[in-house]
């Protein structure tokens, strides 16, 4: 298998390659507008062909690449079926299975940090999207954000993988790459609560400012970036 982790600075976000082999059909989460030429070069260094881009949710924060990318590769785009983006090609549902040649990529609605954030488990790679970060959880302040669905998707879904599943989150801003969830379990300062109105308290006392281009970014995301 191939797997790539890319990073963009501007707004900590991770993206993921994924593909079976060399010569093969690939998939990307979570592109970025502004790394799309050097996706589409790396895609032709390791002789991939893109079939599908996978957006974890409507992201505030940048801008998707994936009608870019569908421009150039004519992939097929992909999101949870509580999206509201109407040029979505797929939109998957709870537990859905999308398939890349012979790997299988488990659809998980996880929302909380927005009411369209879906997480992805291929074996045991758990893509988290901001719902449950590296010592860290998404906020849960903005776009029908919910602290208690984020709690409901983190402790009665995300944490009842096995304890050894990765970790890949959307973000991080500490320079992490990867977790596991027995480390977050244990670790994870947020997730050290005895009850979801123990979780909300944190959440609703984040004091967090919103991002600098929230509604720009938003709208187009809306329209998966074009």
């Amino acid at each position: 298998m191939i797997f790539k982790q890319l990073f963009d600075k501007k707004s900590s976000t991770y993206t993921y390659l994924i593909s079976s082999g060399k010569g093969r059909e690939a998939l990307i989460i979570d592109p970025v507008i502004e790394n799309v030429a050097g996706y589409v070069n790396l895609l032709k260094s390791l002789n991939l062909k893109l079939v599908k881009v996978i957006d974890t949710h409507i992201h505030a924060d940048h801008v998707t690449g994936a009608s870019k990318l569908k421009d150039i590769t004519k992939c097929a785009t992909i999101m949870g079926e509580h999206s509201p983006a109407e040029t979505v090609e797929i939109k998957v549902k709870d537990d859905e299975y999308i398939n890349l040649d012979h790997l299988k990529i488990k659809a998980m609605y996880t929302p909380g940090h927005t009411s369209d954030s879906y997480s992805f488990l291929l074996d045991n790679y758990l893509f988290s999207g901001d719902t449950l970060l590296i010592n860290g959880t998404g906020r849960t302040d903005f776009q029908n954000g919910s602290s208690k669905d984020a709690y409901n998707s983190i402790f009665n879904k995300l944490l009842k993988l096995p304890e050894e599943t990765f970790v890949y989150p959307a973000h991080d801003y500490k320079g992490e790459k990867v977790s596991t969830i027995g480390k977050e379990k244990k670790h994870n300062p947020r997730l050290q609560v005895s009850s979801v109105d123990e979780y909300i308290d944190i959440m609703n006392n984040l004091n967090l400012k919103k991002p600098a281009e929230i509604e720009s970014n938003v709208t187009r995301n809306i329209n998966l970036g074009a």
